[in-house]
Order: C-alpha cells, then sequence, then structure tokens
C-alpha cells in the first residue's frame, strides 16, 4: 500500500507561521483531510458561523477534490464549533454541501487554537 501526501510543504497560519502537516494523505483508498478552518493567507476570515462554516467545508471539499474525490466518497465529518449555540446554523450550511450524500460525523464544542467559529474534517472512502 503506498501512501501519498498532497500539501505536504504546509500552509501558512495565523501570523505568516508554517504549518508542519499534509492538507490530506491517501493510504488504500482512504483519504484523510487535515481540519480546515475558516483562513485564507494566514488570516482568519471575520464573519458569521454561516460564512465562516461556508468557507471551512468548501476548503475540505477543494482539497478533496484536488486528490480525485468527491462529495459521495466522503464518510465521516469531524466539527469542532466554539459555541454550542453556531450547532443549527452550522447544520444548515452542512446539508448544503452534503444533503444528497450525508455521511456519519461528530460534533463537538471545544477552543481552538485559531480566533475562528468553526474547524471542520473530512474523512472519504473510494475503492482503489
Amino acid at each position: 500500500m503506498s501512501i501519498t501526501r498532497f500539501g505536504s510543504a504546509g500552509g501558512v497560519g495565523t501570523g505568516g507561521q508554517h504549518l508542519p502537516f499534509s492538507s490530506a494523505v491517501e493510504a488504500g483508498g482512504w483519504l484523510y483531510v487535515s481540519g480546515q478552518t475558516p483562513m485564507l493567507d494566514g488570516e482568519v476570515v471575520e464573519g458569521s458561523i454561516i460564512e465562516q462554516s461556508t468557507l471551512a467545508i468548501q476548503k475540505c471539499v477543494d482539497i478533496m477534490r484536488d486528490a480525485g474525490y468527491d462529495m459521495e466518497h466522503v464518510v465521516h465529518v469531524k466539527v469542532i464549533l466554539t459555541d454550542a449555540r453556531y450547532f443549527q446554523s452550522f447544520n444548515k450550511v452542512f446539508k448544503t454541501f452534503f444533503g444528497e450524500h450525508p455521511p456519519a460525523r461528530i460534533c463537538a464544542v471545544a477552543d481552538l487554537v485559531v480566533d475562528c467559529k468553526v474547524e471542520v474534517d473530512v474523512t472519504c472512502y473510494k475503492a482503489p
């Protein structure tokens, strides 16, 4: 079994710091996308939970598609919200992305190391 790393050069975090992990790793038909926050070029994109959730999920989708996976390949999503009151609004955004192919999911409330409202990661499977 081979392992392929996508974005292994690392991205840019807050304050321009280098992020020392791959954006996704593929092994044996599985694709694990690292947690995505609503950041562009190392800066948090301010906005509501709707706007931040849309960007975080879209970043996951873009990484998946670059790796050759699509929405029907998503089997599990992990979500971290910084406030339980965001749950219903997040679900509305989630449904716009995954309504036709609902994956398994966990959603938790916790502090994030980045000053934003949400972080999302996805796990995909496609038979090799």
